[in-house]
């Protein structure tokens, strides 16, 4: 799809970021958003969005015109992600208990699933097929699950002058707020280096074959999904402060166990570990954002999933630095230092399970 408009890798790289810049974007203004219309109407509106514009990616008949499709395609990825998480926000206050860790699970899912079958399709026909049989999946599932869809009303604007006008800022003031969201960059990092380096470090370190290298990542993957389908069951059991920090502890020693590997199978092993611990951080982490004492779901979300989401954007160039420079199981093993972190601030987690209604 992409060479025929000659392409190369710099250009690509320019591509994507600007379809994170388009995502970003989104997420900055989609709290104001939630409050002046409600997470319902918007998060309709957005799942429908996201049909046309892979097809608009693919079928885009110039570079120009590519690029504008992928800032489209970032505007309404990141719109969603923040009226998702919101909702699920609004679920969780509903039923009473936690339900976001296993819709982060239906998620991996969807991306497992909608991943292998689209380079299946993409194998038998081609990108432009592809990109269509996508779109109408998308809108199937979308107008099936839109008479299920359920949310809050409309907040309302505040009076100007009131205490309720200055917490409703465009941006949160309020630290803790920006301390989630670098919470929230700390947990993608991880991720999104197995995805684009775990592979190289397999291969370079241990001889591995592609087919061994690409299991690194394809058994983290595994292993986050099916724990966050467990995930809220033990929330509502232990609470999401301790899930979080023992969550952080198995996900570091799996990253400590993969730098360290002294062969490919040992490695592969460690990132499986790494995903049972990582699979639960992001979502308590939104869980914690969602329900911050004194803050609006929206806006709240949209700064953690903002800065959080800049963690995807930074891992290949900033972790493709660091192991050209210090090697990949140096790396690696700093990644597990950070998460080891990450695990010591579980007690910023604490309004996770409050579910109380600003």
């Amino acid at each position: 799809m992409l060479p025929k408009h000659g392409i190369d890798k710099a250009v690509l790289g320019l591509l994507i970021l600007g379809l994170g810049v388009g995502a970003m974007l989104a997420m900055l203004v989609a709290g104001k958003a939630i409050q002046k219309y409600g997470t319902l109407p918007l998060l309709r509106l957005a799942a429908l969005a996201q049909a046309p514009v892979l097809p608009l990616v693919v079928y885009a008949p110039s570079l120009p015109l590519l690029a504008l499709a992928m800032v489209i395609f970032g505007l309404m990825m990141g719109l969603l992600d923040v009226l998702a998480n919101s909702n699920a926000v609004e679920i969780e206050r509903r039923l009473g208990r936690a339900v976001m860790s296993s819709l982060h699970g239906f998620w991996s899912l969807g991306g497992f699933t909608a991943g292998t079958l689209g380079a299946w399709i993409i194998s038998k026909t081609s990108a432009e097929t592809q990109s269509l049989v996508a779109a109408a999946a998308i809108a199937a599932l979308v107008l099936v699950a839109m008479p299920f869809l359920r949310g809050d009303p409309p907040e309302g604007a505040p009076q100007p002058g009131t205490a309720a006008a200055v917490k409703d800022s465009f941006l949160p003031k309020d630290p803790g707020i920006w301390i989630l969201g670098l919470m929230a960059l700390m947990a993608f990092v991880p991720e999104g280096s197995i995805l684009d380096w775990g592979a190289l470090y397999l291969g370079e370190a241990f001889g591995a074959d592609e087919f061994t290298a690409g299991l690194g990542f394809a058994f983290f993957a595994a292993t986050m999904a099916i724990t966050r389908f467990l995930g809220d069951r033990l929330r509502n059991i232990f609470g999401g402060v301790r899930i979080f920090f023992v969550s952080g502890l198995i996900a570091g020693v799996g990253m400590a166990l993969a730098a360290a590997a002294p062969g490919s199978w040992i490695a592969i092993f460690g990132f499986a570990i790494s995903g049972l611990g990582c699979a639960n951080l992001v979502p308590v982490i939104f869980s914690a954002a969602g329900n911050y004492p004194g803050q609006r779901a929206g806006a709240a979300l949209s700064v953690v999933t903002m800065v959080g989401y800049a963690g995807i954007l930074m891992a290949p160039a900033s972790i493709g630095w660091l192991a050209e420079h210090f090697g990949h199981r140096v790396t690696f093993g700093g990644l597990a230092v950070m998460i080891f972190g990450l695990a010591a601030l579980a007690n910023r987690t604490a309004s996770a399970d409050d579910r109380q209604v600003v």
